[in-house]
């Protein structure tokens, strides 16, 4: 993942709007600007989709800014020693046209102080803290986990992977190794088996890690392949996922080829991350090798979206020559309201990014719409399904941490992480938005109470729309609980029970149930924590684990289930599975009918005997001879 703070609109060059203050004041004259601690300059912004060069700059915080030519020289002659009319002397000189003092101060102070980039000493008071940006989908809570000697001295080493040849070779090689794996080998079996071995998930979230930590040295050494020198590596929140980040704002002073490699850097060291397990698997044939594979490759389709600000966002950017996607969402969609004037922000976009922007907004906004419009319809169910799984979820992990099971109960509590954090996350982007969108609707209809009253009634009208659907059941009903699809993920949690009916061709011939050893008696049907038995692995048959009663060949075809209740009617030997219409109700109705006597030289039925489980099982006798 690359930095996701986005430089913000660059701010106007000219000064036209405040003529600053009087050229012949000494005091202002001779005030000293200072540059802000930790800013740097990168430079031109080669490549860009501006129509006008743009430049930038990078503050004490890590946020990149870009500013314009004039902005940029103003900047740059910010030593410390210069006041304001030796910097208007400088950048007069280097800008080609006359800049007054009044220009300069009005720059500094209205430009350049608000945007974090310089700031002005006054009695030897600290410099003022940074605005700071409010980006919708933004890392927050930047922790460094790799300084930058350490980033660089591992980049210096691993450079050589993007050399043509070396790319080359490990994309023939993923390809190969990957149709072996998804058309020969097949890629949900290993998965499905390393599902049932906690401790091999346990594996195969550690290499994910790994993985998320070598996908970011490889924008690392892209960067410094390009001829640009990494910052560090960290963590952040990304909504509220943990999530890893690089610092490769110095590759933005180099060409489109560079930046693009060092947006994809992360996704070509998943392939080279994908070899090194498939290597690992050949050496000693461990199939949860195999699944880690897998789910390397769904973690590189993920950052591919351009959705939200992963790889595949940065890659759309510098396709186009802007590094804030975002920031053009409104200009863009203005431009598209006939009779309106084009906003600035489009004007002064090359056309070729114009068209790239556009196709993008036009595409991610509506499907950013359609989804919260199908989850806030969906709601009701949402929440209930989310309530119910957690809950189940912290029971059995619970549960198996009072087993003793500590691989279960880790996974467990991974699995219930996997549930609260897309939850947090709805709710905290629920609120960004609702509050974006109250002070959009605000600001766009101050003093026009006509047109804040259409939009509070549009408002209610839809939020008492959604109200009576979920209140009247006209939304989805909540989806019955289905057997999980990994178990070892949520430990201890209840299986729904399956009611089967059995085929002829499955009956048994012998006359009492008989259970395999490996068969349990489910607990009685009204148990609230009955569970399916698992399967001993030492069974031979796997219809033995499920713990039901085989009926007779005279039976009734229903095959009484796991939680069959002690208390079921019995099977009848010989007869019907239910007493005869005839019977008196006070009479006591026999478990058993008298065994018909079998005509001479027909062999006897078995009897049953003991089983070594304690329940009856069939044994064969001898036939009689007939007069014998």
């Amino acid at each position: 993942m690359l930095p996701d703070a986005a430089p913000p609109p660059p701010p106007d060059p000219a000064p036209a709007a405040h003529p600053g203050p009087p050229a012949d004041d000494t005091a202002v004259r001779t005030r000293v600007p200072l540059l802000a601690p930790g800013t740097e300059l990168h430079g031109q912004y080669e490549g860009s989709g501006f129509t006008e060069a743009r430049y930038l700059a990078n503050r004490g915080d890590g946020q990149p800014v870009m500013l314009s030519r004039l902005l940029y020289l103003v900047a740059s002659a910010l030593d410390g020693v210069r006041d304001y009319e030796r910097v208007s002397h400088h950048v007069s000189g280097r800008y080609g046209r006359e800049v007054s003092t009044s220009n300069i101060a009005f720059l500094v102070e209205r430009k350049l102080v608000p945007l974090g980039v310089a700031y002005l000493p006054e009695h030897g008071e600290a410099p003022p803290p940074v605005p700071k940006t409010d980006l919708l989908l933004a890392l927050k809570g930047h922790k460094v986990l790799l300084p930058p000697r350490a980033v660089l001295a591992v980049a210096d080493a691993l450079s050589w992977l993007h050399r043509p040849a070396a790319v080359t070779a490990a994309l023939l090689s993923v390809a190969v190794l990957d149709a072996w794996l998804f058309l020969v080998h097949g890629a949900m079996t290993p998965v499905l088996h390393t599902m049932e071995q906690p401790v091999l998930l346990l594996a195969v979230f550690a290499l994910t890690v790994g993985s998320l930590l070598f996908h970011e040295f490889g924008h690392a050494s892209a960067c410094r392949y390009g001829g640009a020198r990494p910052g560090c590596i960290g963590c952040g929140v990304y909504l509220i996922w943990p999530a890893l980040y690089t610092d490769v704002t110095d590759i933005y002073r180099r060409g489109r080829g560079a930046r693009l490699r060092t947006d994809t850097g992360g996704i070509y060291f998943n392939a080279v991350f994908v070899l090194g397990l498939f290597a690992g698997y050949f050496a000693t044939g461990q199939e949860f090798l195999l699944a880690a594979v897998y789910l390397v490759h769904f973690e590189a389709l993920e950052q591919l979206m351009p959705a939200v600000r992963l790889d595949g966002y940065y890659i759309l950017g510098d396709l186009a020559g802007i590094p804030d996607l975002f920031g053009k969402v409104r200009p863009i969609l203005s431009s598209m309201v006939p009779g309106r004037p084009l906003p600035r922000e489009v004007r002064e976009l090359k056309k070729s990014a114009r068209v790239i922007v556009t196709a993008w907004v036009v595409t991610m906004v509506p499907l950013i719409v359609a989804e919260l419009s199908y989850a806030l319809w969906n709601l009701p169910r949402l929440v209930s399904t989310a309530v119910r799984s957690l809950t189940e979820q912290v029971r059995g992990t619970a549960e198996a941490l009072r087993e003793g099971a500590l691989a279960q109960a880790a996974l467990g509590t991974v699995g219930s992480l996997l549930l609260v954090l897309p939850m947090g996350g709805v709710v905290y982007l629920t609120f960004r938005i609702g509050g974006r969108l109250y002070r959009a609707g605000v600001q766009a209809t101050a003093g026009r109470p006509a047109a804040r009253l259409a939009v509070v009634g549009c408002v209610a009208a839809v939020a008492a729309a959604l109200a009576g659907a979920w209140t009247y059941g006209m939304t989805p009903k909540t989806l019955p609980p289905k057997p999980p699809l990994a178990p070892a993920l949520q430990p201890n949690v209840p299986r729904p029970q399956v009611h089967a009916t059995a085929p002829a061709r499955h009956r048994h011939r012998h006359h009492g149930p008989a259970a395999s050893p490996t068969a349990v008696p489910g607990p009685p049907s009204g148990s609230p924590s009955a569970r399916v038995p698992l399967p001993v692995p030492s069974s031979p048959s796997p219809r033995a684990s499920t713990g039901s009663p085989r009926p007779s060949a005279d039976a009734s075809s229903a095959v009484p289930s796991a939680r069959t209740s002690p208390s079921s009617t019995p099977s009848f030997p010989g007869g019907s599975a239910t007493p005869s219409p005839s019977a008196s109700p006070s009479e006591p109705v026999p478990t058993t009918s008298p065994r018909p006597t079998p005509p001479s030289g027909t062999p006897s039925p078995p009897t049953p005997g003991p089983s070594p489980t304690g329940l009856p099982t069939a044994t064969a006798t001898a036939p009689t001879a007939a007069g014998g």
